[in-house]
């Protein structure tokens, strides 16, 4: 997945009858995956990759930057390779006005929001003197955030009352809309001292987990008016292995409250699915992407239905199949929550064959 003449990681590689194709080049998931190579290198495990040559080629370059989000997530990886840059990147990039500059953050996004204030927890993190400058965009970062999230615990897609499309779409949060604010909440407790950003990461964890199937799925799309799963399908095998860990470890870590129990369910899943199929494909290396309807549309059927259905009234089941692809910020969010445990708790390989 990496093309080493660009120096990025691709947007994906597909399965075809010709065989493996590699498609397009990423910004967004070249940072992802060297999050996750990073974590490799600090629990001394041994990478075939010169991160430190391929992060300072990326940073040369920062026209893809086109939000808030984008923003975040270089703030976070020039904080875990070069904290002393971070100065010249606010200066650059006016940080503290950045709430108002980009068309993601008006529209109050929720992913792009949190990846933003999770970037601004590292900066602290990498250097506390950073808080003098942070603070107050940080502040106001988690109290957009926090207007997105309702009673039920779960977060809404962006700010409903921000645009029509936010009426429309806004209520309806996909998974990455669940896991990154818990993430950011939980960095953001510990780097800025705001306590009360744990009860809100801890609300919508406590809800996904309540929601969790009973093969360890995480659903895809929820519904935080109503507090009910509004599209089960697609399950992303990233979900499983990579962006649940990464949110509820890091919860653990800032609250002291475990969430193993799910994140070991959730990795069950991988190879004891709906299909009876195992997501690993050794002869490639992959992990494939999903099990998704094999009918498309019934994924997005499923989310409308579901904001005029009762509470008790169940989804029908589905014809499913699996996606036979990957992106390589999957590879990067496992790295990135399951190295430094794989060294530290035995009972990551110990849970029984099926999670080795």
């Amino acid at each position: 997945m990496f093309d080493a003449d660009d120096q990025l990681f691709c947007h994906r590689l597909l399965r075809t009858e010709k065989g493996i194709v590699r498609e397009g080049l990423s910004p967004r998931y070249t940072i992802m995956t060297l999050l996750g190579l990073r974590e490799v290198e600090r629990a001394r495990m041994d990478s075939a990759f010169d991160t430190k040559a391929i992060y300072a080629s990326f940073v040369r370059e920062t026209n893809w930057i086109r939000g808030i989000g984008d923003l975040g997530l270089l703030i976070w990886l020039t904080s875990t390779f070069d904290p002393d840059r971070l100065g010249g990147l606010f200066s650059k990039f006016s940080c503290g006005a950045a709430l108002d500059s980009y068309p993601d953050a008006r529209s109050a996004r929720t992913m792009e929001l949190a990846w933003f204030l999770a970037g601004l927890a590292h900066a602290v993190e990498a250097n506390p003197k950073n808080a003098s400058t942070l603070t107050e965009v940080a502040l106001e970062t988690y109290r957009r955030l926090e207007k997105n999230q309702g009673s039920s615990g779960f977060f809404g897609h962006m700010n409903t009352r921000s645009s029509i499309a936010g009426l429309l779409r806004g209520r309806i949060g996909s998974f990455a809309d669940q896991v990154y604010p818990i993430y950011a909440f939980a960095k953001f407790a510990k780097a800025f001292h705001v306590t009360s950003s744990l009860g809100h990461a801890e609300e919508c964890a406590n809800a996904i987990c309540q929601a969790q199937g009973e093969l360890g799925q995480w659903w895809w799309l929820y519904d935080s008016r109503s507090g009910r799963v509004s599209s089960r399908y697609p399950v992303y095998a990233v979900h499983q292995h990579g962006m649940a860990p990464m949110c509820l470890f890091a919860l653990e870590e800032a609250s002291g409250k475990s969430y193993s129990a799910f994140v070991y369910r959730g990795l069950g899943w991988i190879s004891r699915n709906e299909l009876g199929v195992d997501m690993r494909d050794p002869a490639q290396g992959l992990i494939w992407r999903c099990i998704l309807p094999e009918i498309s549309q019934k994924k997005y059927w499923a989310m409308v239905s579901s904001l005029v259905r009762s509470k008790s009234h169940a989804p029908a089941a589905q014809s499913l199949k699996v996606l036979y692809e990957q992106r390589p910020y999957e590879f990067g969010w496992l790295l990135f929550a399951l190295a430094r445990k794989a060294g530290a708790e035995p009972s990551l390989s110990g849970q029984g064959s099926d999670n080795n």
